[in-house]
Protein backbone atom coordinates (compact mmCIF):
# COMPACT_ATOMS: atom_id res chain seq x y z
CA UNK A 1 0.00 0.00 0.00
CA UNK A 2 1.61 3.42 -1.02
CA UNK A 3 0.34 6.67 0.83
CA UNK A 4 0.61 10.02 -0.72
CA UNK A 5 0.96 13.45 1.05
CA UNK A 6 -2.38 14.55 1.00
CA UNK A 7 -2.06 18.57 0.50
CA UNK A 8 -5.95 18.99 0.17
CA UNK A 9 -7.90 21.44 1.77
CA UNK A 10 -10.90 19.52 2.35
CA UNK A 11 -11.56 16.89 3.33
CA UNK A 12 -8.46 16.28 4.12
CA UNK A 13 -5.13 13.89 5.59
CA UNK A 14 -6.48 12.12 8.90
CA UNK A 15 -4.15 10.13 11.17
CA UNK A 16 -2.90 7.28 9.41
CA UNK A 17 -3.39 5.53 13.38
CA UNK A 18 -6.99 6.68 13.15
CA UNK A 19 -8.06 5.02 9.96
CA UNK A 20 -6.27 1.63 10.62
CA UNK A 21 -8.17 1.81 14.40
CA UNK A 22 -11.34 2.39 12.39
CA UNK A 23 -10.53 -0.36 9.91
CA UNK A 24 -10.00 -3.06 12.37
CA UNK A 25 -13.24 -1.95 13.89
CA UNK A 26 -15.63 -2.01 10.74
CA UNK A 27 -17.00 -4.90 11.05
CA UNK A 28 -17.29 -5.68 14.64
CA UNK A 29 -17.26 -2.50 17.20
CA UNK A 30 -16.35 -3.59 20.28
CA UNK A 31 -18.30 -6.70 20.19
CA UNK A 32 -21.36 -5.35 19.34
CA UNK A 33 -21.38 -7.30 16.16
CA UNK A 34 -22.07 -4.75 14.05
CA UNK A 35 -20.14 -1.20 12.34
CA UNK A 36 -20.89 1.86 13.96
CA UNK A 37 -22.19 2.47 10.60
CA UNK A 38 -25.20 0.23 10.90
CA UNK A 39 -25.77 0.58 14.86
CA UNK A 40 -28.65 2.86 16.17
CA UNK A 41 -27.84 6.11 17.48
CA UNK A 42 -30.52 5.39 20.32
CA UNK A 43 -28.20 2.50 20.97
CA UNK A 44 -26.32 2.34 24.01
CA UNK A 45 -22.67 2.24 21.96
CA UNK A 46 -23.79 5.13 20.14
CA UNK A 47 -25.00 7.13 23.46
CA UNK A 48 -21.05 6.23 24.87
CA UNK A 49 -19.34 7.46 21.57
CA UNK A 50 -21.12 10.77 21.29
CA UNK A 51 -20.67 11.23 24.74
CA UNK A 52 -16.68 10.58 25.07
CA UNK A 53 -16.08 12.38 21.92
CA UNK A 54 -17.87 15.75 23.58
CA UNK A 55 -15.77 15.24 27.15
CA UNK A 56 -12.80 14.40 25.05
CA UNK A 57 -13.56 17.82 23.02
CA UNK A 58 -14.49 19.88 26.54
CA UNK A 59 -10.66 18.67 27.80
CA UNK A 60 -9.19 19.63 24.91
CA UNK A 61 -10.56 22.89 24.49
CA UNK A 62 -11.08 24.12 28.18
CA UNK A 63 -14.62 24.55 27.27
CA UNK A 64 -16.56 26.25 30.28
CA UNK A 65 -19.42 24.43 31.46
CA UNK A 66 -21.75 27.54 30.23
CA UNK A 67 -21.54 26.49 26.82
CA UNK A 68 -22.80 23.41 24.55
CA UNK A 69 -21.64 21.07 22.18
CA UNK A 70 -23.54 20.55 19.22
CA UNK A 71 -22.81 17.84 16.56
CA UNK A 72 -24.95 18.85 13.51
CA UNK A 73 -24.75 17.89 10.04
CA UNK A 74 -26.53 20.13 6.75
CA UNK A 75 -22.33 21.50 6.32
CA UNK A 76 -20.55 24.69 7.58
CA UNK A 77 -22.50 26.82 4.83
CA UNK A 78 -25.77 25.77 6.37
CA UNK A 79 -24.69 27.64 9.57
CA UNK A 80 -24.75 31.18 7.48
CA UNK A 81 -27.95 30.58 7.45
CA UNK A 82 -28.64 29.38 11.24
CA UNK A 83 -26.32 32.02 12.56
CA UNK A 84 -28.67 34.73 11.60
CA UNK A 85 -31.43 32.84 12.23
CA UNK A 86 -30.59 32.08 16.12
CA UNK A 87 -29.03 35.61 16.87
CA UNK A 88 -30.34 38.49 15.11
CA UNK A 89 -32.57 39.81 17.95
CA UNK A 90 -32.21 42.87 16.68
CA UNK A 91 -31.92 42.57 13.06
CA UNK A 92 -28.64 43.87 13.24
CA UNK A 93 -25.58 41.75 12.68
CA UNK A 94 -21.64 43.04 11.91
CA UNK A 95 -19.25 41.33 9.36
CA UNK A 96 -15.79 40.76 9.05
CA UNK A 97 -15.04 39.81 5.35
CA UNK A 98 -11.56 38.30 4.81
CA UNK A 99 -12.47 35.38 2.48
CA UNK A 100 -14.69 33.46 0.06
CA UNK A 101 -16.51 31.97 3.07
CA UNK A 102 -16.47 35.15 5.49
CA UNK A 103 -18.15 36.77 2.06
CA UNK A 104 -20.71 33.89 1.47
CA UNK A 105 -21.75 34.57 5.00
CA UNK A 106 -22.13 37.80 5.16
CA UNK A 107 -24.14 37.67 1.78
CA UNK A 108 -26.29 35.03 3.44
CA UNK A 109 -27.10 37.18 6.35
CA UNK A 110 -28.91 39.94 4.24
CA UNK A 111 -31.69 37.55 3.83
CA UNK A 112 -32.78 37.83 7.52
CA UNK A 113 -31.40 41.17 8.64
CA UNK A 114 -28.80 44.29 8.05
CA UNK A 115 -25.85 42.76 7.82
CA UNK A 116 -23.25 44.93 7.64
CA UNK A 117 -19.68 44.84 6.44
CA UNK A 118 -17.51 46.65 9.01
CA UNK A 119 -13.99 45.93 7.44
CA UNK A 120 -12.62 43.51 4.54
CA UNK A 121 -9.48 43.02 2.60
CA UNK A 122 -10.73 42.17 -1.03
CA UNK A 123 -8.68 45.27 -1.75
CA UNK A 124 -5.87 42.94 -1.78
CA UNK A 125 -7.21 39.87 -2.71
CA UNK A 126 -8.02 39.25 0.83
CA UNK A 127 -4.14 38.70 1.29
CA UNK A 128 -4.28 39.98 4.49
CA UNK A 129 -6.07 40.59 8.31
CA UNK A 130 -6.87 43.99 8.33
CA UNK A 131 -7.03 46.31 11.72
CA UNK A 132 -9.66 45.16 14.25
CA UNK A 133 -8.50 47.26 17.18
CA UNK A 134 -11.16 50.07 16.86
CA UNK A 135 -14.12 49.15 14.29
CA UNK A 136 -17.41 50.68 13.65
CA UNK A 137 -19.40 48.47 15.86
CA UNK A 138 -23.15 48.93 15.88
CA UNK A 139 -24.93 49.56 18.77
CA UNK A 140 -27.60 47.33 17.84
CA UNK A 141 -25.46 44.25 16.34
CA UNK A 142 -26.44 41.19 17.77
CA UNK A 143 -22.79 40.02 17.45
CA UNK A 144 -19.59 40.10 14.97
CA UNK A 145 -18.93 37.56 12.34
CA UNK A 146 -15.16 36.16 11.30
CA UNK A 147 -13.89 33.43 9.38
CA UNK A 148 -10.67 32.97 11.40
CA UNK A 149 -8.51 30.89 9.33
CA UNK A 150 -9.24 31.30 5.28
CA UNK A 151 -8.59 28.00 3.69
CA UNK A 152 -8.50 29.64 0.36
CA UNK A 153 -6.43 32.75 0.40
CA UNK A 154 -4.28 31.25 3.04
CA UNK A 155 -4.80 34.05 5.92
CA UNK A 156 -5.44 33.92 9.83
CA UNK A 157 -6.34 35.69 13.00
CA UNK A 158 -3.44 36.49 15.07
CA UNK A 159 -5.64 38.82 17.45
CA UNK A 160 -9.14 38.47 17.69
CA UNK A 161 -11.53 41.55 17.05
CA UNK A 162 -11.84 44.00 19.71
CA UNK A 163 -16.15 43.71 19.27
CA UNK A 164 -16.56 46.23 21.73
CA UNK A 165 -18.59 43.50 23.76
CA UNK A 166 -20.47 41.96 21.26
CA UNK A 167 -20.66 38.49 20.84
CA UNK A 168 -17.82 37.07 18.57
CA UNK A 169 -19.14 33.73 15.72
CA UNK A 170 -16.23 32.53 14.91
CA UNK A 171 -16.26 30.43 11.81
CA UNK A 172 -13.14 28.29 12.77
CA UNK A 173 -13.61 25.11 10.36
CA UNK A 174 -10.19 25.35 8.84
CA UNK A 175 -7.83 25.61 12.21
CA UNK A 176 -10.24 23.86 14.49
CA UNK A 177 -8.12 22.16 16.98
CA UNK A 178 -4.72 23.16 15.67
CA UNK A 179 -3.52 25.21 18.72
CA UNK A 180 -4.73 26.32 21.92
CA UNK A 181 -8.05 28.29 21.98
CA UNK A 182 -10.02 30.54 25.07
CA UNK A 183 -13.61 29.28 24.22
CA UNK A 184 -14.57 31.90 26.66
CA UNK A 185 -13.83 34.65 24.13
CA UNK A 186 -15.96 33.56 22.03
CA UNK A 187 -19.64 33.36 21.62
CA UNK A 188 -20.35 31.09 18.99
CA UNK A 189 -17.22 28.95 17.81
CA UNK A 190 -18.45 26.63 15.34
CA UNK A 191 -16.82 24.63 12.17
CA UNK A 192 -17.09 22.13 9.59
CA UNK A 193 -15.07 18.93 10.84
CA UNK A 194 -14.05 17.38 6.98
CA UNK A 195 -10.20 19.83 7.36
CA UNK A 196 -8.44 18.86 10.69
CA UNK A 197 -10.52 16.42 12.73
CA UNK A 198 -13.11 14.27 10.77
CA UNK A 199 -14.95 13.34 7.57
CA UNK A 200 -17.22 15.59 5.75
CA UNK A 201 -20.94 15.86 7.31
CA UNK A 202 -19.88 16.79 10.52
CA UNK A 203 -20.74 20.25 12.02
CA UNK A 204 -19.40 21.13 15.56
CA UNK A 205 -20.76 23.70 17.25
CA UNK A 206 -19.77 24.97 20.83
CA UNK A 207 -22.52 27.96 21.88
CA UNK A 208 -22.32 29.97 24.90
CA UNK A 209 -25.79 29.05 27.00
CA UNK A 210 -27.60 32.49 26.64
CA UNK A 211 -26.99 32.92 23.36
CA UNK A 212 -29.46 30.04 22.45
CA UNK A 213 -33.09 31.31 21.77
CA UNK A 214 -36.30 29.87 23.43
CA UNK A 215 -37.70 31.11 20.22
CA UNK A 216 -35.67 32.30 17.04
CA UNK A 217 -35.98 35.74 15.88
CA UNK A 218 -36.73 35.20 12.68
CA UNK A 219 -40.14 33.67 11.48
CA UNK A 220 -40.47 30.58 10.11
CA UNK A 221 -36.82 29.31 11.34
CA UNK A 222 -36.52 25.37 9.82
CA UNK A 223 -37.08 23.05 13.22
CA UNK A 224 -33.48 21.69 11.89
CA UNK A 225 -32.18 24.95 12.15
CA UNK A 226 -33.46 25.96 15.51
CA UNK A 227 -30.20 25.92 17.93
CA UNK A 228 -32.46 24.85 21.14
CA UNK A 229 -33.96 22.32 18.87
CA UNK A 230 -30.61 20.04 18.68
CA UNK A 231 -29.60 21.56 22.47
CA UNK A 232 -32.70 19.87 23.90
CA UNK A 233 -32.03 16.54 22.48
CA UNK A 234 -28.68 16.43 22.78
CA UNK A 235 -27.56 16.78 19.24
CA UNK A 236 -29.86 13.93 18.51
CA UNK A 237 -33.05 15.12 17.71
CA UNK A 238 -32.81 13.19 14.15
CA UNK A 239 -30.19 10.68 13.03
CA UNK A 240 -27.06 12.71 13.39
CA UNK A 241 -24.06 11.97 10.96
CA UNK A 242 -23.04 8.59 13.24
CA UNK A 243 -20.19 7.44 11.83
CA UNK A 244 -18.61 10.88 11.27
CA UNK A 245 -18.93 11.54 14.89
CA UNK A 246 -17.54 8.31 15.64
CA UNK A 247 -13.78 9.28 13.51
CA UNK A 248 -14.01 12.93 15.57
CA UNK A 249 -13.81 11.34 18.67
CA UNK A 250 -10.78 8.84 17.75
CA UNK A 251 -9.11 12.18 16.48
CA UNK A 252 -9.78 13.56 19.73
CA UNK A 253 -8.37 10.85 21.13
CA UNK A 254 -5.43 11.11 18.90
CA UNK A 255 -4.69 14.70 19.59
CA UNK A 256 -5.02 14.05 23.35
CA UNK A 257 -1.98 11.45 23.00
CA UNK A 258 -0.07 13.51 20.82
CA UNK A 259 0.04 16.16 24.35
CA UNK A 260 -2.80 18.28 23.41
CA UNK A 261 -2.92 21.64 21.60
CA UNK A 262 0.07 22.59 23.14
CA UNK A 263 1.61 19.96 21.22
CA UNK A 264 -0.41 20.28 18.18
CA UNK A 265 0.70 24.40 18.09
CA UNK A 266 4.04 22.90 18.36
CA UNK A 267 4.12 20.84 15.45
CA UNK A 268 1.79 22.98 13.14
CA UNK A 269 4.66 25.67 13.78
CA UNK A 270 7.82 23.97 12.97
CA UNK A 271 5.49 22.44 9.91
CA UNK A 272 5.09 25.71 8.62
CA UNK A 273 8.03 27.25 9.30
CA UNK A 274 9.62 24.79 6.96
CA UNK A 275 7.65 25.52 4.15
CA UNK A 276 7.25 29.40 4.65
CA UNK A 277 11.03 29.58 4.78
CA UNK A 278 11.42 27.78 1.73
CA UNK A 279 9.65 29.85 0.18
CA UNK A 280 10.70 33.14 1.34
CA UNK A 281 14.03 32.38 -0.27
CA UNK A 282 13.36 30.78 -3.49
CA UNK A 283 13.29 32.85 -6.64
CA UNK A 284 10.63 30.92 -8.20
CA UNK A 285 7.74 30.35 -5.78
CA UNK A 286 6.10 32.73 -3.77
CA UNK A 287 3.71 33.05 -1.10
CA UNK A 288 0.75 35.29 -1.36
CA UNK A 289 -0.02 36.34 2.16
CA UNK A 290 1.66 39.38 3.98
CA UNK A 291 3.71 37.74 6.56
CA UNK A 292 2.38 38.29 9.95
CA UNK A 293 -0.88 37.29 8.69
CA UNK A 294 0.07 33.76 7.43
CA UNK A 295 -1.75 29.94 8.57
CA UNK A 296 -0.39 28.01 10.13
CA UNK A 297 -2.92 25.74 8.03
CA UNK A 298 -3.06 26.98 4.07
CA UNK A 299 0.11 27.94 2.46
CA UNK A 300 -0.91 29.27 -1.03
CA UNK A 301 1.83 29.91 -3.21
CA UNK A 302 2.52 30.69 -7.00
CA UNK A 303 5.37 30.60 -9.81
CA UNK A 304 4.24 33.99 -11.25
CA UNK A 305 3.54 31.50 -14.73
CA UNK A 306 0.22 29.53 -14.80
CA UNK A 307 1.77 27.07 -17.58
CA UNK A 308 4.49 26.22 -14.71
CA UNK A 309 1.79 26.42 -12.28
CA UNK A 310 0.56 23.58 -14.01
CA UNK A 311 3.34 21.70 -14.52
CA UNK A 312 4.34 21.84 -10.92
CA UNK A 313 0.69 20.85 -9.50
CA UNK A 314 1.14 17.74 -12.28
CA UNK A 315 4.74 16.54 -11.42
CA UNK A 316 3.88 17.28 -8.26
CA UNK A 317 1.16 14.24 -7.94
CA UNK A 318 3.40 12.28 -10.10
CA UNK A 319 5.87 12.13 -7.22
CA UNK A 320 3.16 11.74 -4.77
CA UNK A 321 2.46 14.52 -3.37
CA UNK A 322 -1.33 15.33 -4.40
CA UNK A 323 -3.95 18.05 -4.26
CA UNK A 324 -1.91 21.27 -4.30
CA UNK A 325 -3.77 22.57 -6.61
CA UNK A 326 -5.51 26.18 -5.36
CA UNK A 327 -8.82 26.85 -5.08
CA UNK A 328 -10.29 27.77 -8.59
CA UNK A 329 -11.03 31.07 -7.68
CA UNK A 330 -7.08 32.66 -6.97
CA UNK A 331 -5.43 29.37 -8.99
CA UNK A 332 -1.51 28.64 -8.24
CA UNK A 333 -0.46 26.19 -5.41
CA UNK A 334 -1.89 25.78 -1.97
CA UNK A 335 -0.59 23.18 0.42
CA UNK A 336 -2.58 22.26 3.69
CA UNK A 337 -1.09 21.07 5.89
CA UNK A 338 -3.02 20.49 9.16
CA UNK A 339 -2.53 18.37 12.14
CA UNK A 340 -2.71 15.02 10.92
CA UNK A 341 -0.21 16.13 8.16
CA UNK A 342 3.55 15.01 9.05
CA UNK A 343 6.25 16.78 9.37
CA UNK A 344 7.78 14.63 6.81
CA UNK A 345 5.42 15.20 4.09
CA UNK A 346 6.27 19.10 4.27
CA UNK A 347 10.53 18.34 4.15
CA UNK A 348 9.86 15.83 1.27
CA UNK A 349 7.80 18.54 -0.56
CA UNK A 350 10.16 21.20 0.05
CA UNK A 351 12.86 18.52 -1.65
CA UNK A 352 10.46 18.39 -4.49
CA UNK A 353 9.99 22.35 -4.95
CA UNK A 354 13.75 22.61 -4.96
CA UNK A 355 14.82 19.81 -7.20
CA UNK A 356 11.62 21.47 -9.45
CA UNK A 357 13.15 24.88 -9.43
CA UNK A 358 16.77 23.84 -10.52
CA UNK A 359 15.04 21.88 -13.33
CA UNK A 360 12.78 24.74 -14.22
CA UNK A 361 14.63 28.06 -13.16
Amino acid sequence: MNRVYNFSAGPAVLPEEVLREAAEEMLDYHGTGMSVMEMSHRSAAFDEIIKTAEQDLRDLMGIPDNYRVLFLQGGASQQFAAIPMNLMKNGVADYIVTGQWAKKAYQEAQKYGKAVKIATSEDETFSYIPDCSDLPIDDDADYVYICENNTIYGTKFKTLPNTKGKPLVADVSSCFLSEPVDVSKYGVIWGGVQKNIGPAGVVIMIIREDLIPETTPIENTPTMLAWKTQADANSLYNTPPCYGIYICGKVFKWIKKMGGLEAMQKHNIAKAKILYDFLDESKLFKGTVRKEDRSLMNVPFVTGDKDLDAKFVKEAAAAGFVNLKGHRSVGGMRASIYNAMPIEGVEKLVEFMRQFEANNA
